[in-house]
């Protein structure tokens, strides 16, 4: 017995310390399931505030619900009330002046309950001149109005690939009168719209031909966005008055980039999403517009990604009059494939979720989720802006800085995407820069790498596995992958 306990006392003596766990997600982003009306397939393809507190909501079977009690703490007092039906895949909503604006495969729609029962009574059709076949890849999505009071359309190619019926693979912009004003060409296959902090419209398009990973995109009216299935549609006298001649077409097997320079008409990708790495089916796009109410991460643009189920967050910046940027994981564990994203006025983000047709992580077949900040800032690293010998890193709180000065605790490699009509690519071109150096700020609130070897064209996938905060927190995520399309000259 003495032996025994001798040897235990040896044993508690050895263990190490408990080491208090390191923050996660949650910590600072709370995800809260919200119940879906019993027997309904939800199955959400857009989410719109309303000015009165409610939240509408629309599916891909076609219905649009109002929501109450969407910022309730108890998810058990949120109320549904069937809006509008027999509609046909609604992936667009946005409000003006009494009527809700639907966007659906075959037009833009708007809808008003008169009589205050709470369900539509009047429909009416804003624009339908475009073409659709039946082909289960001929989606339509559909922006909030813009600026100038417009709603724009982005169409997909006939089963992805082709360009079968009347402006599909374009981009449109619905005047408020009704008019159809033919804006982009070159689109494959959109996931989603938004605009960001300043009005400029972008939507998601996923790998495929003359897509070798999913994107970003901005839609610069008049542009081509790269995929040349659609140009037969600059035939059209109201396309050719809008948009002007066909643009070249482009070279496969090339890269972006190398087109671009060749294709004044073509606006290649703002932030290529690494295959696999962020996502394999780039969706919704939100902007934080709410004022710091989701936290410190004002005016930057958020993006789902519906096969891993997720939200990437996305910094941009011009150079030389081009959007380009970096996108950084956000948020995972949603409930099923993440399709719209919206922000309320409140400060939350509602994310809509559908897995039919793709699959995604999320193993539910559809989820309604409100995500709110706990008021808790993250370690993250805040904006990744290009300079002419490096980039500038800044950070949501001060770092340790040894740590950030040390240049071993930084990683980088670079590579890119071929250019191709066939489907895809891998990531071709590698390269190995070296950083050189790391000054960290005063404050310590910004890092200046310097680094030998910038590549204009790649994307630029960089990891701070040894940076840490001044009080001694590793970064919640820890890559970020730069889009250098352009150096920048100062």
């Amino acid at each position: 017995m003495i032996r025994h306990l001798m040897l235990s006392v040896v044993l508690l003596g050895s263990v190490a310390p408990v080491r208090a766990a390191d923050p996660v997600e949650n910590d600072y982003y709370k995800l809260t399931a919200l119940p879906t009306p019993e027997g309904t397939v939800l199955e959400i393809g857009a989410i719109k505030p309303l000015p009165n507190g409610q939240v509408a909501v629309s599916t891909r079977r076609g219905e649009i619900w109002l929501v109450d009690n969407v910022y309730a703490e108890n998810p058990a007092e949120v109320k549904w009330t069937r809006f509008a039906h027999g509609l046909h895949e609604v992936l667009g909503l946005a409000w003006r002046d009494g009527w809700l604006y639907a966007t659906q495969r075959g037009d833009v729609s708007r809808l008003k309950d008169s009589n205050g029962d709470g369900q539509a009574d009047l429909f009416e059709i804003v624009n339908d001149e475009w073409d659709i076949n039946g082909d289960y890849h001929e989606y339509a999505f559909g922006s909030k109005f813009d600026r100038d009071g417009n709603i724009w359309v982005t169409l997909c190619l006939t089963g992805s690939f082709t360009s079968e019926n009347k402006y599909r693979g374009w981009a449109l912009r619905i005047t408020p009168d009704g008019k159809c004003i033919p804006t982009c060409s070159g689109l494959r296959s959109p996931g989603g719209m938004g605009m960001n902090a300043v009005g400029d419209m972008f939507y998601t398009d996923n790998q495929g031909p003359w897509n070798g990973t999913c994107s970003l995109k901005f839609l610069r009216p008049g542009s081509f966005q790269g995929n040349p299935s659609g140009n037969k549609w600059y035939d059209l006298p109201e396309a050719k008055a809008a948009m002007g001649e066909k643009p070249k077409e482009p070279d496969s097997g090339s890269r972006f980039m190398t087109e671009a320079a060749k294709i004044p008409e073509y606006e290649p990708p703002v932030i290529l999403f690494p295959y696999k790495k962020m996502g394999q089916s780039a969706s919704g796009i939100a902007c934080d517009t709410t004022g710091g109410k989701f936290g410190v991460f004002q005016n930057q643009m958020f993006v789902g990604d519906q096969t891993n189920s997720t939200v990437m967050r996305c910094f941009l910046e011009k150079v030389d009059g081009h959007y380009q940027g970096a996108c950084i994981p956000f948020r995972e564990g949603f409930g099923s494939g993440t399709l719209p994203l919206e922000f309320s006025p409140e400060g939350a983000m509602f994310v809509g979720g559908t897995n039919r047709g793709w699959g995604s992580r999320g193993s539910k077949p559809f989820a309604f989720e409100r995500l709110n900040w706990t008021g808790k800032t993250p370690f993250e690293i805040h904006e990744m802006r290009a300079k002419p010998d490096g980039f500038e890193l800044t950070f949501t709180e001060p770092v340790d800085p040894a740590a950030a000065g040390d240049v071993s605790s930084y990683k980088m490699i670079t590579y890119a995407y071929i250019y191709q009509a066939s489907y895809g690519s891998p990531e071709v071109d590698f390269t190995d820069p070296k950083i050189t150096a790391a000054k960290v700020a005063a404050d310590g609130l910004s890092v200046r790498l310097t680094i030998d070897g910038m590549q204009a064209g790649h994307i630029h996938e960089l990891t701070l596995g040894g940076v840490k905060s001044a009080g001694g927190l590793p970064l919640l995520h820890k890559e970020a992958y730069y889009t250098l399309n352009r150096i920048p000259k100062e």
